[in-house]
């Protein structure tokens, strides 16, 4: 292979050796979450592991988002039963669960002794600017697996908007934007795949 294809070559994706390497990078992950794991799931599967490319982490946290439950334990289920099938699932389930959930308990004891210290709220509102900050660092990063969406650059953006006004600015609530703008998207996106794959169809 030359080295004009060699670069045209999409970055090596890896997978995780086994399932208990599965399990301790969900429970690095939670362990990392406080107030959203978001970007970190995305350093931790894209950026550092390798496990998914940036198209695939955005495909696949957009539907863990639309299914019920917590988005990151719908996200680890689909990247376990991906590598280790159902085993995987559960292990990377435990991951995500077993831990933090252990270290939520003790600190609901001490918060119910302790939060109407003033440096005790204090230190919650300084960890919920540093979350949106982070969320926010993470959704710049996930726009550029967009680059090739079959919907294209002006209607994915159009999304983006209405989503954004939507939910921040007029509050409305995320079921409801979900259906009006997700299901919309998801049957435009059909009918452009549809006419890709006929026969006959351009490249």
């Amino acid at each position: 292979m030359d080295s004009t294809a060699q670069t045209a070559a999409p970055a090596a994706i890896a997978r995780p050796h086994s399932k208990t390497e599965l399990f301790v990078a969900c429970t690095v992950i939670a362990l990392q979450g406080f107030g959203g794991v978001l970007a970190i799931v995305q350093r931790e599967m894209v950026d550092k592991r390798r496990w998914l490319t940036r198209a695939q982490f955005v495909e696949e946290w957009a539907v863990a988002q639309i299914l019920p439950g917590p988005n990151v334990v719908n996200l680890v289920i689909m990247l376990g039963d991906r590598y280790f099938g159902i085993r995987g699932s559960l292990a990377a389930t435990a991951g995500i669960l077993a831990l933090p959930l252990c270290i939520v308990l003790g600190l609901v004891v001490l918060y119910n002794n302790f939060a109407d210290l003033p440096v005790v709220q204090g230190a919650l509102r300084g960890m919920g600017a540093a979350a949106a900050g982070l969320i926010g660092a993470a959704a710049i990063k996930m726009i550029q697996g967009l680059a090739g969406n079959v919907l294209g650059g002006a209607i994915t953006t159009g999304l983006i908007g209405l989503t954004f006004a939507l939910v921040a600015l007029l509050r409305v609530p995320l079921i409801w934007a979900v259906l009006g703008l997700g299901v919309p998207a998801c049957l435009i996106a059909w009918a452009r795949l549809r006419r890709q794959l006929a026969p006959g169809a351009k490249p």
